[in-house]
């Protein structure tokens, strides 16, 4: 199991038809929080995209799922299972 920390998900819907449609605000939420902490490269995970990192001295794990919004649970889901975190 990974040490505490908190997962970050960014919703919005896959596809360059959405790129930068309003309602990809999480997506472009995450990506500018993962360049400002220097998070490594997204990598294909959890039915998306995830990466991992460090905000201040806490650990944080950021998942941009690849569904459509009305299926991100299943993203949420996987990441949350394998982290073993509840919600709150």
């Amino acid at each position: 199991m990974a040490e505490n920390g908190k997962l970050l998900v960014g919703l919005g819907n896959p596809g360059s038809r959405y790129l930068s449609n309003r309602h990809n605000v999480g997506f472009m939420a995450l990506d500018a929080i993962a360049e400002r902490h220097r998070f490594p490269p997204w990598k294909k995970r959890f039915l998306g995209a995830f990466t991992d990192g460090r905000i201040g001295n806490g650990r944080a794990w950021l998942l941009l799922p690849g569904t459509y919004m009305n299926e991100s649970g299943n993203a949420v889901s996987q990441a949350m299972n394998y982290f073993r975190l509840t919600p709150g």
